[in-house]
Formats: C-alpha cells, structure tokens, sequence
C-alpha cells in the first residue's frame, strides 16, 4: 500500500527547556503525518465526515530511539501494511535531518458512524479508494 513521507520543522512549543522534542508531541507529528498521507491517497477527514465516517484512535504505540531537536526538520514516514475492516493500522517512521532513527509507532483507528458514534466497517467507497493504490 501506499507510503508517504511527511517533513515537519520542530518548532520551540514542541520541546521541553532542553531544546529536545517534548515526547506527547510524536501522538501530533503522527496526526499531521496520516492527515497528509490520507490526503496523498486523495481523501481528507474533512470529505470522510461530510460522508459520515469519522476515525477515533484506539490504540497508540511509539517506540522513541534518540531525540530531536529545536528547529530539526523531521521526515515522517506514514505507511499501511492492510487493508481495513473495521479498524485501520498506520505504522510511522521518524528519522532527523541527518537520517538517524529518532521514533517508530503505530496507531490503530476505528471507523465510526458520524451521527450515532457506533462503530462500523470501512465503507466500501473507502474501500475502493485504498484498493487503487
């Protein structure tokens, strides 16, 4: 399936007094990294709640490795492995400026109907949109 590499410049409200990426920021970096492989793949949340579906996080792992830095600029590899059922797997790989390995993670989300928040499978136009590419 579909790779896609974010880059994001740390900025200062990201690190602690240090200078070093505050860890919760990486939960952040990964939203802002599946939002653009989402839209890389031509959808946006945006579109997908006008459609009814909304995806809540269910799971976050992260595995930090060294840190990063004030005014680092970071690349964020955001990848999925499957195809969804009822639950959607993106896998992320953080690497500093200089290539070395910062972070890894994953988050696992759920598809839920926007008007009765009760779960759902993946919609079969979603479906057809994830098998193109």
């Amino acid at each position: 399936m579909l790779s896609f590499e974010h880059k994001l410049r740390v900025e200062y409200h990201h690190t602690d007094q240090m200078g070093i990426v505050h860890h919760s920021n990486y939960i952040k970096f990964f939203e802002a990294a599946r939002t653009e492989w989402l839209r890389a793949a031509g959808l946006t949340y945006a579109e997908m709640e006008r459609r009814g579906v909304m995806m809540p996080i269910v799971d976050v792992q992260i595995k930090y490795r060294q840190p990063a830095y004030y005014d680092e600029m970071l690349s964020i590899t955001t990848s999925v492995r499957e195809l969804p059922m009822a639950r959607m797997t993106f896998y992320y790989e953080v690497r500093g400026e200089d290539g070395r390995d910062v972070a890894s993670g994953m988050t696992t989300l759920g598809f839920i109907d926007s008007v009765t928040r009760r779960p759902q499978r993946v919609p079969q136009w979603l479906m057809e949109v994830l098998e193109r590419m």
